[in-house]
């Protein structure tokens, strides 16, 4: 089952905050489904600003735009999402990493969810790495309609 969420911001600044925007998009499908899994089909749209993670790095860096937004991909559960993005700047230039929050779309932001009802999805840390990491299971419950 999959849902088309789109984040619009014609504000001046720009007022949509995407992550918590989109986590709560996700939280309200899986409540009124029933559903413990989810994820990024695709996504496309213009950004203002994001924050990306990059590999081995503590903190996230701010990336002013504007930027197109080329690729989300990520989980949802009920510990929050997990998303890696990748944007362009106006000169062609391609970032990714592990989205945070503060990032603001520009005009548009189109998200396609995927609710997964027939699977939960939890984070466990892992004693090897350290992170939590994601753990899918079968729901005991055999549901198979998300209801």
């Amino acid at each position: 089952m999959a849902r088309c969420f789109k984040s619009k911001s014609c504000a001046s600044p720009p007022v949509t905050t995407c992550v918590p925007r989109w986590s709560a998009a996700y939280t309200a499908l899986a409540q009124a489904h029933s559903v413990q899994a989810g994820c990024v089909v695709s996504a496309v749209g213009s950004l203002q600003a994001a924050v990306l993670r990059y590999a081995e790095q503590d903190t996230g860096t701010a990336i002013g735009g504007p930027l197109e937004l080329l690729t989300l991909s990520g989980t949802f559960s009920a510990n929050g999402p997990h998303l890696h993005a990748s944007v362009s700047r106006a000169d062609g230039t391609v970032l990714g990493g592990h989205l945070l929050a503060g990032c603001t779309v520009r005009t548009t932001a189109e998200v396609v969810l995927a609710l997964l009802p027939q699977w939960q999805f939890s984070r466990q840390v892992d004693a090897a790495t350290g992170y939590a990491e994601l753990v899918a299971a079968r729901r005991a419950d055999g549901d198979q309609n998300g209801r």
